[in-house]
């Protein structure tokens, strides 16, 4: 077993722990039997306790790369909005995805964020997933939501519906007639969407809203307006 199988084996095994010995037996077929087994573990062991960090960070690159194979796939879909569903520079070069749910906190105190981010650059575009998980008043909100995007009404009415606080069904026809939204000209396809997106949330790992998607990124929670700003200068300089 030369050094350069050797140093694999010790990555595979301290980014992956036990089946990292699985994963090393196929990544060096033939080469791990009695003495080199015990002395690779060994090894393995002793670089883990002294460098416990590289679990979760061989973990959260793990992830990356999943995210990453997920957004490659779908992009098109990730990227293209719903009809209206969609802020900014409507051509720009960069798409930022917002997955989120009216019901949630940190989506409405993300939305002065995104507006700060679209007036700073006038490049980027913001696409909106809807992603209704928190509570059923979430998918009436949603069904909503894709009627004032068909409407072309989707800004005043995403906007009304979250400074109107938390979602009810009166909050809902309240921001509706501030938009101008006629609510009983759901699309027919507004379930099929919603569908859609938790389909793609699934497959991009987002459990939560808001999560955001950026060239080849997957990002959580509420972000500052520099976080939101250093991701799409990354994607812009990739060229995503």
């Amino acid at each position: 077993m030369n050094r350069l199988q050797l140093l694999l084996l010790v990555v595979l095994g301290a980014a992956f722990g036990a089946g990292g010995m699985w994963l090393a037996e196929r990544a060096v077929p033939g080469e791990l039997s009695g003495a080199d087994r015990s002395r690779v573990e060994q090894i393995v062991r002793d670089y883990v306790l002294a460098n416990p960090e590289i679990i979760p960070q061989a973990m959260q690159r793990l992830q990356e790369r999943e995210g990453e194979k997920a957004i490659a796939a779908d992009r098109s879909r990730i990227e293209t909005p719903y009809k209206g569903a969609v802020m900014g520079n409507p051509d720009g070069d960069v798409t930022l995805v917002e997955f989120f749910d009216y019901n949630c906190g940190y989506c409405r105190a993300s939305l002065p964020i995104i507006e700060q981010l679209i007036e700073r650059d006038p490049k980027v575009r913001v696409v909106f997933r809807e992603l209704p998980i928190l509570a059923e008043e979430s998918r009436d909100a949603a069904r909503a939501s894709l009627a004032a995007a068909a409407q072309g009404r989707f800004v005043p009415f995403h906007n009304a519906l979250y400074a109107a606080g938390p979602v009810t069904a009166d909050s809902i026809a309240a921001a509706a007639r501030t938009a101008g939204v006629d609510l009983s000209k759901i699309p027919d396809d507004a379930d099929t969407e919603i569908a859609g997106n938790i389909g793609l949330a699934t497959k991009l790992g987002i459990s939560g809203t808001p999560a955001w998607v950026v060239g080849d990124r997957v990002l959580s929670g509420a972000l500052p307006l520099d976080r939101l700003q250093d991701a799409v200068a990354a994607a812009r300089a990739r060229g995503k």
